[in-house]
C-alpha cells in the first residue's frame, strides 16, 4: 500500500503524442502542438468515486515537476473546454450511488498520469484511482 511508485526519466514528447484508450471507450489524443482531445475520462484519485466521465479538449505538457507520486516525467492533461459529460455505471460491489446532492461534474479538470513502461518497454500513463493509499492504477495503452 505504501510502496514507492517508480518514477520513469527517460520518456519523451515524441512517445506520448498520439491516441491512447483504456478498456471502458475512454480516448485521449496528445497533439504534438500541446493540444488534447478528450473522450469519456474518469476522473482520478478520490473523484473517481463521483462516476462522472468527461469530454472534450484541453492541452497537455510533459514535465520533470513533481507533480504527481513521484519524482520522475509525467503527463500533466488540463480538460478546458468540457464537450460532454457521461456517468460511469457502477460496478456490482459498488456503494449505491447517492440520489441527492451528487456533486456537480468539473467544467475544466487536470490530470496528472504518471509513467511507467510495460514489459515490452512500451510506455503506459495511469493514475490512482479511488483512494490512492490503494494503488488501484487507471491505465492508457497507446491506441493500436
Amino acid at each position: 500500500m505504501y510502496d514507492d511508485v517508480p518514477a520513469l526519466h527517460d520518456a519523451k514528447q515524441a512517445e506520448v503524442s498520439g491516441s491512447w484508450i483504456d478498456h471502458d471507450r475512454t480516448n485521449v489524443t496528445f497533439r504534438p502542438d500541446g493540444k488534447a482531445d478528450i473522450r469519456l475520462l474518469d476522473g482520478q484519485e478520490f473523484d473517481f468515486d463521483d462516476r462522472w466521465r468527461l469530454s472534450g479538449t484541453g492541452t497537455w505538457k510533459l514535465t520533470d515537476k513533481r507533480t504527481g507520486w513521484n519524482d520522475g516525467r509525467h503527463v500533466q492533461l488540463t480538460l478546458t473546454a468540457r464537450t460532454a459529460v457521461a456517468t460511469r455505471a457502477p460496478e456490482p460491489d459498488d456503494p449505491p450511488a447517492p440520489t441527492t446532492d451528487r456533486p456537480q461534474p468539473p467544467k475544466t479538470y487536470t490530470w496528472t498520469f504518471e509513467l511507467r513502461r510495460d514489459n515490452k518497454k512500451a510506455l503506459e500513463l495511469y493514475f490512482f484511482f479511488g483512494d490512492p493509499d490503494s494503488r488501484s492504477t487507471y491505465i492508457l495503452r497507446r491506441d493500436g
